[in-house]
């Protein structure tokens, strides 16, 4: 199959995903779900795509298990959280900035459909790959499991800290959270490398860089650390100003004393 009528696949369930996502935020008031289809969205199109793809059986096999499995593992992080928690603040001031109006939920949650196709085509690119070498195949693999191992552990960390009553308006600088602001983030980021090593040599190797392009400009500058940030400082204020001070943004490294 080509990747034109690859992506259109794609872009068909994500499509019906996030309308049935935007009718559940509608009566539950909470658009956190979007975040969650999104990465189901991929989880459908790691496997389409190692089925449908032309390129080496081993290539293949790699972004049918290890996309599916990230995207899964997210997908249901997510989910815990959007169904135990209220809005997250970011879509709660998203809500208050379009005072609630629906059809601008709509183009929001389509234009994610949107994103997961243009997210999906790095793994194109891999499952195109004619002859990927074993090593190339083993060091894209290995940091994957480094890259979704340290997002675990980040979210893992993060939520004990969230659950003790204690810590309500102190900001997590324990474990990951020590060495960087945004360890999850770092690692999600971290994650795409993995596939821009597994696409050097495929016919559109290019196509493998925009994951770890595309979602560092994301992370860094949109939809990530930006609202993170200004949500930690209207709750948590002086302390996470601190925090800001002491701790690198977004690659770990060792905190100012």
């Amino acid at each position: 199959m080509n990747l034109g009528s690859q992506l259109v696949g794609i872009g068909a369930f994500a499509g019906v995903l996030m309308l049935c996502g935007w009718h559940w935020q509608r009566r539950h008031d909470n658009a956190g779900i979007v975040d969650v289809l999104w990465a189901l969205g991929l989880a459908g199109a790691a496997p389409w795509l190692a089925l449908t793809g032309s390129g080496a059986p081993a290539a293949r096999m790699l972004v049918g298990v290890l996309g599916a499995a990230w995207a899964l593992r997210l997908a249901l992080h997510l989910w815990r959280r959007v169904r135990s928690e209220a809005e997250d603040g970011r879509y709660r001031a998203l809500r208050r900035h379009w005072d609630g109006d629906q059809r601008k939920f709509l183009g929001f949650f389509l234009f994610q459909a949107l994103l997961v196709v243009l997210f999906s085509l790095p793994l194109a690119a891999v499952v195109a790959h004619p002859q990927p070498s074993p090593l190339q195949l083993g060091a894209a693999a290995l940091l994957w499991v480094v890259s979704v191992l340290g997002e675990a552990l980040a979210d893992a960390q993060l939520a004990r800290f969230r659950a003790d009553p204690g810590n309500r308006g102190h900001t997590c600088d324990r474990g990951l959270w020590r060495y960087s602001r945004h360890p999850n983030y770092f690692f999600e980021w971290l994650h795409w490398c993995a596939w821009a090593i597994a696409a050097v040599g495929a016919p559109h190797a290019w196509l493998g860089l925009l994951g770890p392009v595309l979602m560092y400009l994301f992370l860094r500058f949109i939809s990530g650390i930006p609202f993170t940030e200004q949500q930690a400082l209207r709750t948590r204020g002086d302390d996470y100003r601190a925090y800001q001070r002491r701790t690198p943004m977004f690659f770990p490294w060792f905190p100012k004393s």
